[in-house]
């Protein structure tokens, strides 16, 4: 997997819906925001959005 820098409103919006996920309380328009901010991260810097996403849910669920 790839090693991004990811930035932290990034890993803020993953963090959350990573809560709201284990709480049951996800919304689709935080889960949209989520999605919507990965999509551009990775469109404004040429990578794969995929890769970003795996990368940002690893760093959020598994740690540094």
């Amino acid at each position: 997997m790839p090693d991004f820098d990811l930035p932290v409103h990034l890993l803020n919006l993953e963090q959350t819906a990573w809560q709201a996920i284990r709480a049951g309380t996800l919304t689709t328009d935080h889960a949209a925001a989520a999605q919507d901010a990965i999509t551009a991260f990775a469109a404004d810097g040429g990578h794969d959005r995929y890769e970003v996403e795996m990368a940002l849910k690893w760093a959020v669920r598994h740690g540094p």
